[in-house]
């Protein structure tokens, strides 16, 4: 047996140390002591507070916003300090790694959480993939946390050398640091660390070829899974044992783990979505504050002006008549001001509410499905009838999957008009990412039989966000497959030209559409879409959420279709300037 076939999946954690950081930043005492005795000492200084504040919250954006403004207003070198670290973290938890790397840079070499800040520099430059320097770093980090006794930063720095030094294949040196770091955590019986622990081992024993000792380590990382609240981990460790027992052989194991995986991960999701929406909330409710508070001050404006004029009556006509006028130049802006925001409040009204509308439609009728479904899948259960229990497990898997796209379209539609989406152009391979999403639906794919072609050149390069191009790729062959044919057809495929744009299409052999849909769907905020002669309905959510990020990303999308011989979507994408 050979563990090398499912590398993307086993060596997640290793590729991605970020996942590692979620220790210190929510254990670390020292840190969180220094910080408090920082507010209290600097209480007058509010920018900093507020930094501080936002910054144990995990409100990246704005501990970046105030810290900033600390930055502006104050020389204190301690302050400065406490704000650089605090920005090199966000920037480094918004994955913005190069500015990380300035701000930390900045600090002094007299900073009181100098270990801390070393071990995120570390971190930082192993992102950028410098590894002697991270290596330098991590050294430095583990040497300073020796000093200030510091055991929850050491057995993190621990962690980062071993890490380190797999990537630069120094496999003995690797074991002894992930080994010092693993008897640390089992010391301090954490069962979060203890899992990463073992998790880290069975990677650097799987990059080394040592399966047996490998499969020891993920087989401890899933039992201690079961003990922690840490979604994250509990989905790495099943699909960690998902991939063992695929290359075992035993896929009916291998299965139920990819299951088990699948349900952290979509816990997780509604964990990010339900903060997202409380931010979301809390942001309105201050906004309306705000906006409450812009009308008072106006009307108090008008009524000085009027008092003033009474005041003054007294004056020359001329001052009276340009007082008048002044003052109904004003009642004029204000009334565009007022209509202009009526209008576009009704708008938002109108949308909301149809958004509602099918919202609960689509949700009442998935939820009406599930329990349908499972009143057979009791019966079956009982009745001992495995092919209709297989069946039904199958359609249970589709009608969640159904509701969790829309619910996905609808948070990033949520987010892209509300302006919360962040948007980060980088040069993108695209077979690759095609590659991607091709596997993420490859179960779909399969229920259906359908045939699919990456025909993508392994030449192209284009310049876009790489998340938004992830979320309109999902929808395209969502919907491909959702309107397909058993046994059917599609491809994606990229057409030359000699422009600075890449043509990129996803072509199905599916029901296809009449003129008349292709029209309605290509309207803005077009949110309802029937196919003729069909009992399939789409919301039309996903295709807006489509066209909103390619517009963002500088691209165009054209739609070719006829009914019952399929659909063509066609997309332009600037293409990266090197390969243009």
């Amino acid at each position: 047996m050979n563990l090398k076939i499912n590398n993307y999946f086993i060596c997640f954690i290793l590729i991605f140390p970020s996942f590692l950081l979620s220790q210190i930043k929510e254990n670390n005492l020292f840190e969180k002591k220094n910080l408090y005795q920082k507010s209290v000492k600097f209480k007058e200084n509010l920018n900093f507070v507020k930094a501080q504040s936002f910054y144990l919250k995990k409100d990246w954006d704005s501990t970046l916003v105030y810290s900033m403004k600390q930055l502006n207003v104050d020389k204190n070198k301690t302050l400065h300090d406490y704000c650089h670290y605090f920005r090199g973290i966000s920037f480094f938890n918004k994955r913005i790694y190069k500015e990380a790397r300035k701000e930390f840079l900045l600090i002094s070499d007299s900073f009181e959480l100098s270990q801390i800040k070393n071990f995120f520099l570390g971190a930082t430059v192993l992102e950028l993939r410098d590894y002697d320097k991270a290596l330098y770093y991590f050294i430095l980090s583990e040497n300073q946390s020796i000093e200030s006794n510091d055991i929850q930063c050491l057995t993190i720095a621990y962690n980062g050398i071993g890490t380190t030094y797999i990537f630069l294949k120094q496999h003995e040196k690797a074991e002894k640091y992930l080994l010092k770091n693993m008897r640390i955590n089992e010391k301090s019986q954490n069962n979060d660390r203890i899992c990463n622990s073992y998790m880290n081992l069975a990677n650097l024993y799987y990059d080394q070829y040592k399966d047996n000792l490998a499969i020891f380590y993920f087989k401890k990382s899933y039992i201690i899974s079961k003990r922690i609240k840490d979604f994250y981990t509990k989905k790495s460790a099943s699909k960690n044992m998902a991939v063992v027992e695929e290359n075992r052989g035993n896929f009916k194991e291998a299965l139920a783990y990819r299951k088990e995986s699948e349900q952290w991960n979509d816990s997780l999701n509604n964990q990010n979505k339900v903060w997202a929406l409380a931010d979301y909330e809390k942001k309105y409710a201050v906004a309306q504050k705000q906006k409450q508070i812009s009308v008072l001050k106006v009307e108090s404006k008008l009524k000085d002006t009027q008092r003033n004029g009474l005041f003054y009556s007294v004056l020359a006509l001329l001052l009276l008549l340009v007082g008048g006028v002044y003052i109904y130049a004003q009642k004029v802006k204000n009334n565009k001001i007022i209509l202009t925001q009526k209008n576009k409040l009704d708008e938002l009204n109108a949308t909301k509410d149809q958004l509602f509308s099918i919202v609960s439609h689509d949700l009442r009728s998935s939820v009406n499905a599930l329990k349908t479904s499972n009143a057979k899948l009791t019966t079956s259960l009982e009745t001992k009838n495995y092919n209709e229990l297989d069946q039904l497990l199958h359609q249970n898997s589709a009608i969640a999957n159904g509701a969790y796209s829309l619910l996905d379209n609808l948070l990033h539609w949520a987010l892209l008009q509300t302006k919360q989406l962040y948007f980060h152009k980088d040069s993108v391979h695209l077979y690759s990412i095609v590659q991607q999403i091709e596997y993420n639906y490859k179960s779909l794919l399969l229920d259906k039989a359908i045939t699919f072609e990456n025909a993508v050149s392994k030449n192209s390069f284009i310049f876009v966000d790489l998340d938004s191009l992830k979320i309109v790729l999902r929808n395209l062959l969502d919907n491909a497959i959702k309107f397909s044919n058993e046994n059917g057809e599609i491809r994606i495929y990229t057409i030359e030209t000699n422009t600075n744009f890449c043509q990129l299409v996803v072509q199905d052999s599916g029901l296809g559409m009449s003129q008349g849909t292709i029209n309605k769907l290509l309207e803005d905020n077009e949110l309802l879409a029937k196919k003729s002669n069909s009992e399939v309905v789409g919301t039309g959510l996903g295709i807006q959420l489509c066209k909103q990020m390619i517009k963002k990303n500088g691209g165009t999308l054209a739609i070719e279709s006829e009914l019952n011989k399929g659909t063509k979507i066609i997309l332009t994408f600037p293409k990266t300037e090197q390969n243009g």
